[in-house]
């Protein structure tokens, strides 16, 4: 025990009591304090302020264990709420904040990054009938890049906004079909290309990486500097929190770390679901396409959409258009292989240019050609000798 610091039991006039040490007339190191209201909290104190690890319970029900600072909940701890909830994570002034993984009283699940108690950033959501979100979080709302898995085998990979499908994305179905085209506001817009099930389906590494790099083609500008300047600030508030707090922090961070790689190995996860599962055979859902007709497997249908309507759709088969390519290609490499000089020049000032030099040139020195010598007659001054 340091100097002056001991331990003691004080009453307070509003009816709130503190059993543990004191230094200076306050609470300081281990004690408990009882609130009038029923609030109890029994860990660590510096200087009359909750600072340290510790558990409080409040009249409701509800409890926390874990990190304190200044008062506030503040580094990592469990939350707990009488209908259920458990949240287990980090804290920043008494509201969820980074990493961290939240069960609901309806058996819903959260993991991954918070903001002021609202999910923001990377994280992953799965209901409890077997849905299955993983991707970006705006204000508690889905919105970016993301790859939603239903329970009956449908996926999507594509952009959000507000919560629904929103921009270039693509949709496979349970039963191996698969749709690549735009959403706006949760229903197809514009051009899209869809694949039946059995059909020759393209490649979708390719395009999940251009998709990664790219903003979704219907988000405007301002949301994508938005998106920058957060990406930013969080950047700056990890560098300045990992310089200024203690190693109860650095922990909060590394595990911070661990969990960002865990989800990006989800989305990869996911990602992949997309290009290979299609071993599933359900019927399709939530009114993402009509049923299909049965068509030769090499048929390509390229369909557009007017706010989820279909109003043009174009039948075509992979073989003719490989054919054609093949075709096109052969003519092309000939082509070149005949062509001379001139014919690139051809139709240009250049070409003619050159042609009439050409033609000068032969002209001149056919001209200067000598002629043979022959015996002067006088014919050649019109007169006649005798």
């Amino acid at each position: 025990m340091e100097d002056g610091e001991r331990l003691d039991e004080k009453s307070f006039l509003n009816g709130d009591a503190y059993i543990g040490k004191i230094k200076s007339v306050l609470p300081h190191g281990k004690g408990k304090y009882t609130w009038s209201d029923g609030t109890v909290y029994e860990g660590d104190w510096e200087e009359g302020k909750r600072t340290g690890k510790g558990l409080i319970v409040w009249p409701s029900g509800a409890s926390y264990e874990g990190e304190f600072s200044g008062g506030y909940l503040h580094g990592h701890g469990t939350f707990k709420t009488p209908d259920g909830s458990i949240y287990t994570g980090t804290w920043r002034m008494s509201a969820q904040h980074g990493i961290g993984r939240k069960e609901y009283s309806n058996l819903d699940f959260y993991e991954g990054l918070w903001k002021e108690g609202i999910r923001e950033g990377s994280g992953r959501y799965s209901w409890n009938n077997g849905d299955m979100f993983t991707g970006n979080w705006i204000r508690g709302k889905i919105e970016g890049r993301g790859v939603m898995k239903w329970t009956n085998g449908d996926i999507f990979d594509g952009w959000w906004l507000n919560g629904v499908r929103h921009g270039s994305g693509v949709y496979r179905f349970g039963d191996g079909g698969l749709y690549i085209g735009t959403w706006s506001k949760g229903l197809k817009d514009g051009k899209g290309t869809f694949y039946p099930a059995g059909s020759k389906q393209p490649s979708l590494r390719k395009w999940s990486r251009s998709l990664s790099c790219n903003s979704g083609p219907l988000l405007n500008s301002k949301e994508n500097g938005a998106r920058k300047s957060r990406v930013k600030r969080c950047t700056s508030e990890k560098v300045s929190a990992s310089g200024s707090l203690g190693s109860s922090f650095h922990i909060s961070l590394s595990q911070r770390t661990s969990s960002l790689d865990e989800n990006v190995m989800l989305c990869d996860h996911a990602l992949e679901g997309v290009s290979h599962d299609s071993s599933h055979n359900f019927a399709q859902t939530f009114g993402e396409g009509q049923p299909e007709e049965p068509h030769q497997s090499n048929s390509v249908h390229e369909r557009e959409y007017m706010q989820g309507v279909l109003i043009m759709e174009r039948i075509r088969k992979h073989s003719e258009s490989s054919d054609k390519n093949k075709r096109q290609n052969k003519f092309s490499v000939k082509q070149v292989k005949k062509s001379s000089c001139l014919d690139i020049f051809r139709g240009r000032r250049s070409y003619y240019l050159k042609l009439n030099l050409q033609l000068g040139i032969r002209y001149t020195v056919g001209k200067i050609t000598p002629v043979p010598a022959r015996d002067v007659r006088s014919s050649d001054f019109g007169v006649e000798l005798e």
